[in-house]
């Protein structure tokens, strides 16, 4: 890939959040203790599921994962934003914003199908009890998160390597705090109708199917809850899902906040708003969701505090 044919832009502005400047220094610790937030619990839910042997099933083994990428995807944005607030600078390197719109779609990605994984194991574990240690080897799960990735790898490789492809010969300022893909295509001069077909299939589908599969594993998860005779059975049935399903709402609200909402508003603020809830907010709140309501994870969380008493 050649740049200097491509694009006369060594460079783009971030225009940043929608912030007055004597606030910047406030919202700056308010982001620094989201990201430190965001990355340290997450740390912690790694270190319990690998400290824990009670945590070592394949629901604990998707959440290890999802927690990693959780860390991984804030760090795409976060630190950029939170150097930017403090030197005061907008502008990020042509690379940088190539390498940028590469991870942030190749992270968002791997949630969306880490989060059907964990789907398909509840459907498992309350549909098909019997069934559940059988079918949810090791290996399918080692197997569903491989291919997670690889399906990840190429979606997000394909709609950067179009990127790269443009020309940008214009403005280069991106009305957010950091390369969004579909602000990007709109300072293009080329043709991006190649770009905007491939984001409405392949980019759709990557989001779409994933979804759909979530919401028919807990349709038949809530048609077997309903079949069961006593109320403490549906209590623990739906304790097991609770947890995951507040985080599929957070992630699928957060999407389709950012990318529908957007496009019936004339503001492009409110959209740099919700990105910011959906890159920084709901990885940081995750841990939370995971260690407060599940008790397995209290649980090993107090014996490993306890141990180190």
């Amino acid at each position: 890939m050649r740049r200097d044919n491509q694009s006369n832009v060594s460079e783009f502005l971030l225009l940043g959040l929608p912030i007055w400047t004597e606030q910047r220094g406030m919202f700056l610790a308010l982001f620094l203790g989201m990201y430190l937030t965001t990355v340290l619990g997450n740390l912690l839910i790694i270190m319990l599921i690998r400290l824990d042997s009670h945590l070592h099933t394949p629901m604990y083994f998707f959440l290890s994962h999802l927690a990693f990428t959780d860390i991984s995807f804030s760090s795409v944005t976060a630190p950029k934003m939170l150097m930017n607030m403090q030197t005061h600078s907008q502008s990020i390197s042509y690379a940088g914003c190539i390498s940028q719109v590469y991870f942030f779609g190749f992270f968002a990605d791997i949630d969306s199908f880490l989060l059907t994984s964990m789907a398909y194991d509840r459907y498992m574990a309350i549909c098909h009890p019997l069934r559940y240690t059988t079918i949810m080897s090791q290996k399918l799960c080692f197997l569903l998160v491989i291919v997670s990735w690889v399906l990840s790898f190429a979606n997000a490789l394909l709609h950067t390597l179009l990127l790269a492809h443009l020309s940008f010969c214009g403005d280069n300022t991106l009305p957010h705090f950091f390369c969004d893909l579909s602000s990007l295509l709109k300072l293009s001069s080329s043709d991006t109708s190649t770009n905007e077909l491939i984001i409405l299939t392949v980019g759709g589908v990557v989001i779409t199917l994933p979804f759909i599969c979530i919401l028919v594993s807990y349709g038949h998860i809530g048609a077997t809850i309903l079949r069961v005779p006593s109320t403490k059975g549906i209590c623990k049935a739906l304790s097991t899902c609770g947890s995951h399903l507040s985080v599929v709402s957070l992630y699928y609200g957060a999407i389709i906040g950012v990318y529908v909402s957007p496009l019936s508003s004339d503001s492009n603020s409110k959209g740099v708003i919700v990105a910011v809830f959906y890159a920084l907010v709901t990885p940081m709140l995750n841990p939370f969701i995971y260690s407060l309501r599940n008790r397995d994870m209290k649980g090993a969380l107090g014996k490993t505090f306890c141990k180190r008493r």
